[in-house]
């Protein structure tokens, strides 16, 4: 894609794990380090990118040329939706065919200019988007979202699988709601368990890029379309996302999206 240097997919085996949250909060750490970021939310039959960016219902994209559109800009950073193009109070009751065109409109007729990252924030499972994505763009890497649970691990895993068949490096695990500090007492706990991001990013030869916290602050403020990092860049969960996006970024440096061709020799 012409100005976009490095492409990532957030993605995660199942839904409910902060996927979308873990998107947006990284994007805004890239962008807080000086870089040019877009955000594309994939996920066509719940879109909620508008929402955790603070862009009002019914706010559309402007034309640019016959066939693309631009993207809208919100805390810095470029963004592109579903949401942003139908009313999201009704349901989109579409076949498979269908969402993989609305996922390639959106990618493809948007005018990103010039990007250093555009991370897609994925739909959950292994299914239509993720196989187009994969043959379609040449996607830099993956970072997968879970939590601890032996539950979501197990997900978890079929998305790294599909990511290795498609040959798509795995960045590393974000391990979300790793922790519950209690607001009065501060006493931790492990609701979902302990040491699931660790146990994958062995299994699959990978790392932990981050552990994130069961916080109260994050969900209200992505709610409130003011995510974390935007909100309170110096609090605990913010600087967890900073470290995050230095890991990754730290990790595509000096690496291509453009391939180029495959020379062989044979007598």
């Amino acid at each position: 894609m012409d100005g976009v240097k490095h492409i990532v997919a957030v993605a995660s085996g199942k839904g409910g794990v902060g996927k979308s949250t873990v998107t947006v909060n990284l994007a805004l750490a890239l962008s807080a380090q000086g870089y040019r970021v877009g955000v594309l939310d994939a996920d066509i039959y719940g879109p909620s990118q508008a929402q955790m960016l603070g862009v009002k219902e019914g706010t559309r994209p402007q034309a640019a040329g016959e066939d693309k559109f631009l993207p809208l800009e919100a805390h810095g950073i470029k963004a592109m939706s579903m949401a942003f193009l139908v009313n999201t109070k009704e349901p989109m009751v579409w076949r498979g065919p269908m969402v993989v065109g609305a996922f390639q409109q959106l990618l493809n007729q948007t005018q990103w200019g010039e990007l250093d990252f555009l991370l897609i924030d994925m739909p959950p499972g292994t299914g239509d988007i993720q196989l187009t994505l994969s043959q379609r763009v040449p996607v830099a890497g993956a970072v997968i979202v879970t939590t601890p649970q032996d539950i979501a691990l197990l997900d978890a895993r079929k998305g790294i699988e599909m990511f290795r068949k498609v040959n798509v490096p795995v960045l590393g695990i974000v391990e979300n709601m790793s922790v519950y500090q209690c607001e009065k007492c501060g006493h931790e706990a492990a609701i979902f368990g302990t040491g699931g991001g660790d146990r994958i990013a062995a299994e699959y030869d990978t790392q932990v890029l981050g552990r994130l916290p069961l916080s109260l602050s994050i969900r209200e403020l992505a709610d409130s379309g003011n995510p974390s990092v935007a909100s309170e860049p110096d609090s605990p969960a913010s600087q967890a996302f900073a470290q995050i996006a230095r890991q990754m970024a730290s990790q595509l440096s000096g690496t291509d999206n453009q391939q180029g061709p495959t020379i062989s020799f044979s007598e």
